[in-house]
C-alpha cells in the first residue's frame, strides 16, 4: 500500500499530497516517514529556482544517496543532506552565519513546483538530492502558493510535512 503525505505552507493556508515513493527511495521515504510530522521555516530557492524548502536538523542517520537527480521537475519532493558549514556562509541569505543556528547534520527538505530547475551551487558544484517523493494532488494552487512565496516574502511562512 502506498504511504502518503500532506504538504503545508501553513500561513498561506494552502496544501497538497505527495506519494512517498518507497520502491525507489525506501531508506530515505523510512526517515521522512518516521519522523513525521515535521515543520520549521521555508525559504525560496536562489540557485534551483523553483524550489521551497526547510532546514532541519538531522532526525534520521543520512539514508545516502537513493534516486538521485540534478534536475527535479515539478511535484518531486527531495532529501538533502548538510553540514552547517556547507550553510555557514553569509551569501546563502540565512539570518545567521550558521545556517540554521545548528551543529552537526542539517537535513533539507525540498519541493518542486516548476520546470528548469537545476541543482547547481557555485560554491559547491553539483547537488544531487534523493526524490523520494511526487505531488499527486493540488500542484497547480501549490505551485501559486510558491511563486507567492517568492514574489511575496517567506518570513513567517512555515512549511509542514505530515502523514495523512
Amino acid at each position: 500500500m502506498s504511504k502518503h503525505i500532506t504538504v503545508r505552507l501553513d500561513k498561506r493556508g494552502v496544501s497538497c499530497v505527495a506519494k512517498l515513493l518507497d520502491d525507489v527511495a525506501p531508506r530515505t521515504c523510512a526517515a521522512v516517514w518516521d519522523a513525521l510530522p515535521l515543520s520549521a521555516p521555508v525559504f525560496h530557492g536562489k540557485y534551483a529556482r523553483n524550489e521551497i524548502y526547510t532546514l532541519l536538523p538531522g532526525f534520521a542517520p543520512d539514508p545516502g544517496k537513493e534516486n538521485t537527480t540534478v534536475t527535479p521537475i515539478p511535484g518531486d519532493l527531495c532529501w538533502f543532506s548538510f553540514d552547517s558549514d556547507d550553510l555557514g556562509n553569509p551569501a546563502y541569505g540565512y539570518e545567521n552565519t550558521t545556517g540554521t543556528g545548528t551543529t552537526g547534520a542539517i537535513v533539507d527538505l525540498a519541493v518542486f513546483y516548476g520546470r528548469n530547475n537545476l541543482l547547481i551551487n557555485g560554491d559547491q558544484g553539483w547537488v544531487p538530492g534523493n526524490v523520494f517523493g511526487a505531488i499527486t494532488e493540488n500542484l497547480d494552487e501549490f505551485a501559486a502558493a510558491c511563486q507567492d512565496l517568492w514574489m511575496g516574502g517567506a518570513r513567517g511562512e512555515t512549511l509542514s510535512f505530515s502523514r495523512l
